[in-house]
């Protein structure tokens, strides 16, 4: 893989994303020392969506694919970046407008400029913010977050519920708070079947 230091500066940020991993800073001081030591080209993220195509955890399109049957919206809200998740929200067929994350920006030539500080998904507190706006703008009375962080927990409220998933990775955390924790989307798709 390439890397994308910028050496002179690396000690100097190295040490402000130390202090933002230890909660010493902000989620959005922390995002901007991690970009500003990798500073990601469009080329950079266009190779890497190239290169790593979108891989879904066991049953998780099964069970959007029931929700939109069901005529139930489906968003993706993630701390990430938008360029990176538009693809997997294409494959399952939730619409752009539906994804809230992170963006990137350009130059005109293709360098890193930085990234919107106005996506709500860029602070700390993002996921909650942006499921106040979803609720508001939308109108859904009920919102259910899944989710494998303590950010996804952070929704709730203004969503009306949150189910802790551990197919990828469990985090003892989100475990032991969340009301229903699954490992399997099965248990999703059956309790909608029942």
């Amino acid at each position: 893989m390439k890397h994308w230091m910028n050496w002179p500066n690396f000690v100097v940020l190295e040490k402000r994303t130390m202090r933002a991993m230890g909660g010493g800073v902000s989620f959005r001081e922390a995002l901007e020392a991690r970009l500003d030591i990798v500073k990601p080209s469009c080329q950079n993220v266009e190779d890497f969506i190239r290169q790593h195509p979108p891989q879904f955890s066991p049953h998780v399109q099964e069970l959007i694919s029931k929700l939109h049957a069901r005529k139930r919206e489906v968003y993706l809200v993630s701390g990430g970046f938008r360029s990176i998740i538009e693809p997997s929200a294409k494959a399952l067929n939730i619409p752009a407008t539906n994804v809230f994350a992170n963006r990137l920006k350009f130059y005109f030539n293709g360098d890193y400029a930085g990234f919107d500080e106005t996506q709500p998904t860029s602070s700390s507190g993002g996921k909650s913010i942006v499921a106040r706006i979803i609720k508001k703008e939308h109108g859904h009375k009920m919102l259910v977050v899944v989710g494998d962080g303590a950010t996804d927990m952070e929704a709730v409220p203004p969503a009306n519920a949150f189910i802790g998933y551990g197919g990828n990775v469990v985090r003892e955390s989100v475990k032991e708070k969340a009301a229903w924790f699954v490992t399997d989307f099965r248990d999703l798709i059956q309790a909608l079947d029942s």
